[in-house]
């Protein structure tokens, strides 16, 4: 790999590390083609990337933004994965990693931030950025719901009474 080429990889990965919500850092000694490819399936399902890097060049493109301890993640046969949704390439790694024992995840940088394996596990267990806009959809619309079966309480139950003495006087 000549200059150049590294002067473009530095370049991609900070715009991944800028972009991405959350970088997901792992360890895939061991693993085969066949099972790299499924991995790179399901993250693709899930609207994630998974990405071999150098550690070297990784390290130049975080430019000292997560610290010592996000240099520390990039040792060894580094993988990265990410996307948009800090939580759907946690979630397909972590649970990749459960399957698979050859795998294994380091760590994540989340912004300035870097996050060890259980903090990784617990942004695994978050609800997705989907999951959360339908939750807050239903907290929105609840309200108006409650709101219109509460107005509509009063008339139904005068058309009931004013049945139920109509149906009196017809039975008489």
């Amino acid at each position: 790999m000549d200059r150049a080429q590294k002067a473009d990889s530095i370049e991609d990965l900070k715009t991944v590390f800028a972009e991405a919500g959350a970088v997901v850092v792992t360890h895939y000694m061991g693993l085969t083609v066949a099972e790299m490819t499924d991995l790179r399936n399901r993250l693709r399902k899930e609207g994630a990337t998974l990405k071999v890097v150098k550690n070297r060049l990784a390290q130049k493109a975080m430019d000292g933004s997560a610290g010592e301890a996000g240099h520390n993640l990039f040792k060894g046969p580094v993988a990265i994965a990410f996307a948009k949704d800090p939580v759907s390439a946690a979630k397909v790694v972590t649970q990749y990693a459960k399957d698979n024992d050859k795998f294994v995840v380091m760590g994540a940088i989340l912004g300035a931030s870097v996050l060890n394996q259980d903090g990784v596990k617990s942004l695994a267990t978050l609800p997705s950025l989907d999951q959360l806009r339908g939750q807050l959809i239903g907290l929105i619309q609840a309200p108006a719901t409650k709101i219109a079966v509460v107005l509509q309480a009063p008339a139904g139950q005068l058309a009931r009474v004013f049945n139920a003495y109509a149906t009196k006087d017809e039975a008489a």
